[in-house]
């Protein structure tokens, strides 16, 4: 058993990011507790990452736009950077689609209409009579979900901290003033304050403190990569092409083409497998949009993205000093640099940096009580 100034629970992106921050703010012997032996191994390390400004309700925007200048800090940090541009391409294929695009798509800056012959001048793969109204995100990036985490993971490490790997947590009872976190191998940590970064498992851990949960919904994502045909019209450049009704997207990945149903199956919080019915329906409709006649599979996965009841991060103390950062569904990636900042900021009860709040961040958008 030993004393330590923090405690987090969880070794994908959102645990990472903000045992990194906490570190830098001077928590003394940080330390990060993953229930499996590999980190972000269930949503973090299967993701199909994308940085996309105006994507989400408007607190994931904000983060969103406030990680703009953190990923150039991170970037500078690292020696390479994790966003590689590539335009969004919302592509409407039906009446409804187009109605989706116009009224809850192009209101939202930097969301910018083509026409159709345009959209197909961008993505050539696409079929003419298949586009009824298209917009552009030119701001958009491929994000590096992998390399992100292993950067706050080398972080964390040269500031002190420690990550024990391969331990559930199994107790979470108050202890003082503080916490004490016991695990599967029986060993026991004593802290001032825990932060529950656990996605999917984040109510279960919250129950073993008596907390009631946040109500936390896992949904399950297949992504499949197929092989392009010869001679089809793909690039390695072409744009992320998103049905505007977000029933389907396609993006080049090397020499093959990735491609989803964007499906969301309710699931309880596990090892994600992909259903061959949703690889099916993912070559389905983009092969109905498109002139590609994808057949070939090469690989496919699952992940899983966790919700909140308001779709919508949340971050705060739940109870005294057992504070809580999960929820970020699909953009866990794209607000990183900007949620851990926020969630440290919370977590010692500090000021919300000046950079977040230029962009609209604040603490109350996302606090617990919202969702309680």
């Amino acid at each position: 058993m030993s004393g330590r100034g923090v405690v987090v629970v969880g070794g994908g992106i959102a645990g990472m990011s903000v045992a990194a921050e906490l570190a830098a703010a001077g928590v003394e012997r940080p330390v990060l507790i993953e229930a499996e032996r590999e980190l972000a191994r269930h949503t973090t390390g299967r993701s199909a990452a994308s940085y996309i400004p105006g994507h989400g309700p408007a607190p994931t925007r904000a983060l969103t736009a406030a990680s703009w200048e953190r990923f150039d800090a991170l970037a500078d940090e690292a020696g390479h950077g994790f966003l590689r541009p590539r335009p969004v391409l919302h592509v409407a294929s039906t009446a409804e689609e187009e109605r989706v695009l116009r009224d809850e798509i192009l209101p939202l800056a930097p969301v910018v209409a083509v026409d159709p012959d345009e959209a197909v001048r961008r993505w050539p793969a696409l079929r003419p009579d298949a586009v009824r109204a298209a917009a552009v995100v030119e701001d958009a990036c491929d994000a590096d979900p992998i390399g992100l985490h292993q950067h706050y993971r080398q972080r964390f490490r040269a500031l002190g901290g420690e990550i024990r790997s391969g331990a559930r947590v199994v107790g979470l009872a108050p202890r003082g003033p503080g916490w004490r976190v016991t695990t599967d191998d029986g060993e026991s940590v004593d802290t001032d304050r825990v932060v529950l970064a656990a996605g999917a498992w984040t109510d279960r851990v919250l129950a073993l403190a008596g907390a009631t949960p946040l109500g936390l919904t896992a949904y399950r994502r297949t992504i499949a990569i197929v092989r392009i045909p010869d001679g089809a019209p793909v690039h390695p450049d072409d744009p992320f092409a998103v049905s505007a009704a977000d029933h389907w997207y396609a993006k080049p990945e090397g020499q093959h083409l990735l491609v989803s149903p964007s499906e969301e199956t309710p699931q309880e919080p596990g090892d994600a497998r992909p259903d061959e019915l949703d690889v099916a329906l993912a070559l389905e409709r983009v092969n109905a949009v498109t002139t590609l006649g994808l057949r070939s599979v090469v690989t496919s996965w699952a992940g899983q993205r966790t919700f909140a009841p308001s779709r919508v991060l949340a971050v705060g103390e739940r109870l005294p000093g057992l504070a809580v950062f999960a929820g970020q569904g699909g953009s866990g990636i794209e607000t990183a640099p900007a949620a851990a900042a926020l969630a440290r900021a919370v977590v010692l009860g500090e000021d919300v940096p000046a950079d977040l709040r230029r962009h609209g961040v604040e603490a109350d958008h996302y606090s617990v009580r919202r969702i309680l």
